[in-house]
């Protein structure tokens, strides 16, 4: 591999130099194979994007081929029921993304007939794309010029041009944006945005980066000074809430009762075991649904970490006896969730979790 030594050289950078290492750099060492760059369309580039968001390559491909599977095209994720597409989003995370998507295909379905729009406002304008995955959309599909400003840019660019502070904050993302303009060539515009997100994900590290492979790293100032680490800013440290939940895990033979979470909000539109803010609640529910002669056993209990809060939960495990003609209150869409026949449809990261810690359960009764 061919090694970029550092210099000490501190020289402002040279658009045209930049953009041309860059490039040269894609050339010898940028992913070319990856899933959605074969036969490349903005459909393909727009799901590979989504999904990339908030997660590594490595870990979307098998989900990007199954999804494209599943959904080859537009037409095919407009027309499909929501909890269908989340349940193949199911273990991505972020399902706001898997909820946007599809409400995206149908905006394209209804207004520009099934056809992904290729002018750059329109593009925007979609549920759940911004500024720069419209720009890696139409650039890496296209070839249209567009800048560039994922999370993997930002630290490439803080870096070689210190810039400080934290890309949160809207007056530092608004100097990356300007350095991002300025430095975005117009010719081979795929390959260096391309390169720009590869170089941000391996050698432009977090932590340790390998900046003796890095084409741009003569005239990095963060290098050049040794303070690597320090860019991009770190986000202001908050104390992070914690909250109980207690997930009422009720069966009945090989199925588990689910309720369908409202569409916005905490796991949005995906099925969860009922859930209470208090042992009392949960309790009272009970009572309600004359559940509570049952025996009831606590499992054992986990934290879910969210972006803004952690998640304390206890499940509540209760088994009532096939038929169960218990009439349980429902104020929620709910189904039975068959565990050995499972329905395809968009579940919870807890929910997962106690799902698969009822198989070991229920094999010893």
């Amino acid at each position: 591999m061919t090694l970029y030594m550092p210099v000490n050289d501190s020289k402002p950078c040279n658009k045209a130099s930049f953009s041309t290492r860059i490039i040269d750099w894609y050339d010898k060492f940028g992913r070319k194979h990856l899933p959605w760059q074969i036969d490349k369309t903005p459909y393909k580039v727009w799901i590979s994007e989504i999904m990339l968001q908030q997660t590594q390559v490595n870990t979307v491909i098998p989900y990007y081929l199954k999804f494209m599977e599943r959904f080859p095209d537009i037409l095919s994720l407009a027309d499909a029921h929501q909890d269908e597409v989340l349940h193949h989003w199911t273990g991505l995370g972020y399902y706001a993304r898997a909820r946007n998507l599809h409400k995206s295909a149908q905006v394209i379905r209804d207004e520009y007939a099934g056809m992904f729009p290729t002018d750059f406002e329109q593009v925007v304008a979609l549920p759940g794309i911004g500024r720069s995955t419209a720009g890696a959309i139409l650039s890496l599909s296209l070839g249209q010029q567009h800048a560039i400003l994922d999370g993997n840019v930002k630290r490439v660019l803080a870096r070689h041009g210190a810039i400080e502070g934290w890309p949160g904050k809207k007056a530092v993302e608004n100097q990356l944006w300007e350095l991002t303009d300025r430095l975005t060539p117009k010719a081979e515009i795929e390959k260096y945005n391309q390169a720009m997100m590869d170089i941000g994900a391996s050698i432009c590290a977090r932590s340790r980066p390998a900046c003796s492979q890095c084409p741009v790293a003569i005239d990095c100032r963060a290098q050049l000074s040794g303070r690597q680490s320090e860019y991009p800013g770190k986000k202001p440290r908050k104390i992070i809430p914690e909250k109980n939940a207690f997930m009422l895990v009720l069966t009945k033979g090989e199925d588990a009762k689910l309720e369908k979470r409202p569409p916005a909000g905490i796991w949005g539109g995906l099925w969860c075991f009922p859930e209470f803010s208090s042992r009392n609640a949960l309790e009272t529910y009970l009572v309600e649904n004359n559940l509570d002669s049952h025996k009831s056993e606590e499992l054992p209990g986990f934290r879910h970490t969210f972006s803004h809060f952690h998640l304390d939960i206890t499940p509540i495990y209760i088994r009532i006896a096939p038929p169960g003609d218990n009439q349980i209150m429902e104020d929620k869409p709910s189904l039975w969730y068959n565990l050995h026949n499972p329905p395809k449809v968009g579940l919870a990261a807890a929910t997962e979790r106690i799902l698969a810690s009822l198989g070991s359960v229920l094999i010893k009764e």
